[in-house]
């Protein structure tokens, strides 16, 4: 059996591979370890849980709180809410644990379970191991007086957005945005964020019913949002995904944004006014290439780590960085946020608009993007991805011919059951074709 917590939790299709038995269980086992770690040292323990608007977060946190109290911890319950508001408010509300129920940008059916220590940051690889191996172990359950409480939290939503607005340098007046909520967890915060800074909001995508969360919206569709954009006369869209930690955008004629062209803006804009510590941005190995040679050009550093914000905050930590974030759209502003945060993303991508004047294609073109094409390999084995001396031959053979315009990046998903293969180039066809043939390659070798 393989880890159970993957890169951003433990996630699955529900009441399949995310059960409410196994939620009940990872809670409490989560309770017992940091129990034991010392995390409640000298007072009663409280948890905040938090979930985005699927069908099956409801019964799973039922679950999560119902494990938290017979393991003694007093509860909070959020309700629906973005990922990073539960991370802010897990340190805001002096908790000490978090819990968030969502698979982020996945479809409907699939769930996930997220847990945030006492400061709002994702638990470390070791205390989840800790707690995957607590799994299903005898322990002596509380009774009585000893058996945890259950209550809502009142007023989470405002507190939120009012953190969310104590950080934008400046009015939003004048500029008109489209935003796609992703039928998701923003769908009350976003819009309400970004009115109360001064815009004038569009929103869709905002009328979650449980079952169409990222369905033909938010950041993995942005046909709709262009399409919105244009029609209204917007000066620019935000998509967030489902548990909004991500945030992508579309400019006025509804060319799309992504994630790395964000970074690049806004590490410039904090470099400009003296806040990017160290002059370095952490970033992804699957980062445009056109990204780094842009932050180089600037006079910025890159450290580059493993796909996963997680990897990317613990590099920001470890370095005293305090900007960082993925191709994806999860950006990371430490000095506002413990976690990737897309309403928050929003609202500084549209000030650095407001503070300079200028449309967002031209502060694009910050940076050139090199053709990158994606291509996700199903029905394989992933964890011979790296083992394999047939695929590294053919990785070698491709990285010749690409010479110094381009790079490959085969990697196992930390997320679903696939293999990724990534090629940048110096135009789409070979991008394309590079991709394609390794794609073959990776089906062959690891049927």
């Amino acid at each position: 059996m393989g880890r159970l917590f993957g890169t951003d939790g433990v996630r699955g299709l529900a009441n399949r591979d995310l059960t409410a038995p196994l939620a009940m269980d990872l809670s409490v086992a989560a309770a017992r370890v940091l129990g034991e770690a010392g995390a409640f040292e000298g007072h009663r323990p409280v948890a905040v849980v938090g979930r985005d608007p699927r069908a099956s977060g409801e019964f799973l946190e039922a679950a999560v709180v119902a494990g938290l109290a017979s393991a003694g911890v007093e509860v909070l319950r959020l309700g629906v809410l973005p990922t990073p508001a539960v991370a802010y408010l897990t340190h805001a509300l002096d908790a000490d644990l978090g819990v968030m129920l969502s698979a982020s940008h996945n479809p409907a059916p699939d769930n996930g379970i997220k847990f945030f220590d006492r400061s709002g940051f994702k638990l470390p690889d070791e205390i989840e191991d800790r707690i995957e191996g607590a799994l299903g172990q005898d322990w002596e359950a509380p009774t009585g007086s000893l058996v945890g409480r259950v209550r809502d939290a009142h007023g989470a939503v405002e507190q939120y957005v009012a953190h969310l607005l104590s950080t934008v340098p400046v009015s939003l007046h004048g500029l008109r945005v489209v935003v796609d909520c992703a039928n998701g967890a923003s769908s009350d915060v976003a819009p309400e964020a970004l009115r109360r800074a001064g815009a004038d909001v569009i929103a869709i995508g905002a009328a979650p019913d449980g079952l169409n969360i990222n369905s033909g919206c938010g950041s993995t569709h942005l046909e709709a949002l262009q399409k919105a954009v244009r029609e209204h006369g917007a000066d620019v869209g935000i998509a967030n995904d489902g548990d909004a930690d991500r945030c992508l955008a579309v400019t006025a004629d509804g060319e799309p944004v992504d994630g790395d062209q964000i970074m690049a803006i806004l590490a410039m804009d904090l470099l400009e006014s003296g806040r990017l510590t160290g002059e370095t941005v952490v970033a992804t190995v699957m980062s445009n290439l056109g990204f780094k040679i842009a932050m180089r050009g600037a006079g910025i550093e890159v450290v580059e780590t493993a796909v996963g914000d997680r990897y990317v905050l613990e590099a920001m930590k470890e370095g005293g960085f305090v900007f960082g974030g993925e191709q994806s759209g999860h950006v990371i502003m430490l000095d506002h946020a413990t976690t990737g945060d897309g309403v928050l993303t929003g609202l500084h991508l549209i000030a650095a608009m407001a503070r300079s004047g200028r449309p967002l294609d031209e502060l694009a073109k910050v940076m050139t993007r090199l053709p990158q094409v994606l291509v996700n390999v199903k029905g394989v084995d992933k964890s011979r991805a790296g083992s394999s001396p047939e695929l590294a031959k053919a990785v070698a053979e491709a990285e010749a011919e690409l010479g110094g315009n381009g790079r490959v990046l085969i990697r196992p998903s930390g997320t679903e059951p696939m293999v990724r293969v990534m090629v940048e180039a110096a135009s789409e066809e070979q991008a394309s074709a590079t991709a394609d043939r390794l794609a073959e390659v990776v089906r062959t070798v690891l049927a």
